[in-house]
């Protein structure tokens, strides 16, 4: 079954669950597996609890019809999220940083909530399971989508603006926490700058820091609205 066979069924039951304790009537249920878990050993469990369809990427839990394999459980989710993304006519805002992602975003929510209806990332759900999870959950009735976004190696920010592509982004700012998969501070500078290359490519606009020089200087020709303590600053 491909992705857009995959979609037309997602459109018919458009809620997603990823626990099998957490499926409701006519949800699709996707068996995600990680290093201590394998999510196709709960198939029986989503179905009992009403599960439409199960996503499975492992021919043994095959048990009917209902159970659909796929090559890979995670990677199908992430094409569906996609693949919504490109259904989807609605304003969608990307915010990373070292720190303040998740604030920054319940402010700006409540800020945009006064005229529009908001979807915007739960919690801090923020990365490649997250950001797919949270542009599914995206209906007609909603009017902007703020998606935050994690990372914890190079490459994982532009990974997920090629799924949830931000016609406008925002770096809180850069520091040195968790360095581990980034090695230095010019790691981290490079993976969140993803986030403005991928902007500049869609010819869109960021939310520009200021008071920051080094986002300042990656966000050469890059469309703004600047903030800060500069007196230059919108």
């Amino acid at each position: 079954m491909n992705i857009e066979q995959i979609y037309s069924l997602f459109k018919k039951h458009p809620v997603i669950r990823t626990d099998s304790r957490k499926v409701t009537i006519s949800s699709l249920f996707f068996a995600l597996s990680g290093d201590n878990f394998d999510g196709n050993e709960f198939v029986l469990d989503a179905i009992e609890n009403g599960a439409a369809y199960c996503i499975i990427d492992n021919p043994e839990y095959k048990y009917d019809e209902r159970c659909i394999l796929v090559h890979n459980t995670l990677k199908t989710l992430q094409d569906l999220a996609k693949h919504h993304r490109n259904h989807i006519d609605i304003p969608v805002i990307g915010i990373t940083g070292t720190n303040g992602k998740t604030t920054t975003k319940e402010l700006i929510r409540e800020v945009l909530s006064e005229k529009y209806r908001i979807k915007a990332t739960s919690g801090n759900l923020n990365n490649h399971i997250g950001v797919p999870l949270t542009l599914l959950s995206i209906n007609k009735k909603d009017e902007i989508a703020i998606i935050e976004m994690g990372a914890n190696h190079t490459g994982e920010i532009e990974f997920l603006c090629d799924i949830a592509n931000p016609e406008y982004g925002i770096i809180t700012n850069l520091g040195i926490a968790h360095l581990e998969g980034f090695i230095d501070f010019d790691g981290v500078k490079k993976t969140k700058k993803e986030l403005y290359n991928h902007i500049r490519k869609n010819n869109g606009k960021i939310i520009l820091n200021l008071d920051d020089s080094d986002l300042i200087l990656m966000a050469n020709e890059i469309s703004n609205l600047s903030f800060g303590e500069d007196h230059n600053a919108d």
